[in-house]
């Protein structure tokens, strides 16, 4: 898309930017991640789990990123922990409630919350693993869905390389001041910019 506006127009922050795409693909190639208009209730149980990624799983990745003490380190690594399994539990549950949504189902299409999680899933294996000594829940039904997130073609195209996101993350890790306007939210408690 060509944006062709005197001043060019530019989006930020990655759900707004996905809405918008997902606004473009539903008018241009008639797909869509969500589950089809026809089941609101599952679109609903999607939104519930992208909420829970934005709302705890995303903050709690950086407040354990950014812990310095190793009491705070272990606290928050277990409220990470407990942040996954929490999404586990919204993915079971639409299994349960609707026959399941996006890449939980084997064979399901790549969906909303897939798209949502999967930078924070994978910065997790890398950075927090890394910086943190953190390893991802077990369980088969997670590690298959781990495997068929990370071998997404879609996935594969668009992620950058683990170390990239060593370098990127650096500051974070060492809770160095001022960082970001991220870091500066998660350090005063108030919730992410």
């Amino acid at each position: 898309m060509l944006n062709t506006f005197d001043p060019p127009r530019a989006l930020n922050e990655s759900t707004v930017i996905l809405d918008f795409l997902e606004d473009i693909a539903a008018k241009s190639t008639h797909r869509s991640l969500f589950p089809p208009s026809t089941d609101p209730y599952a679109k609903a149980l999607v939104r519930f789990q992208s909420d829970h990624i934005s709302r705890t799983l995303v903050p709690v990745f950086y407040r354990y990123l950014q812990a310095q003490d190793p009491e705070a380190q272990i606290s928050q690594g277990k409220e990470f922990h407990a942040a996954i399994q929490s999404l586990v539990e919204l993915f079971e549950r639409a299994e349960r409630e609707v026959g399941g949504t996006g890449l939980w189902v084997e064979g399901g299409d790549l969906g909303w919350a897939d798209v949502v999680v999967a930078p924070w899933i994978f910065r997790a294996t890398n950075v927090l693993k890394h910086y943190r000594g953190f390893e991802m829940p077990r369980g088969t039904k997670f590690e298959a869905w781990l495997g068929r997130l990370f071998e997404h073609p879609a996935f594969k195209k668009t992620c950058s390389d683990e170390a990239l996101y060593l370098d990127s993350y650096e500051r974070y890790a060492f809770n160095r001041p001022n960082t970001s306007q991220v870091a500066n939210a998660i350090n005063s408690g108030r919730g992410l910019p």
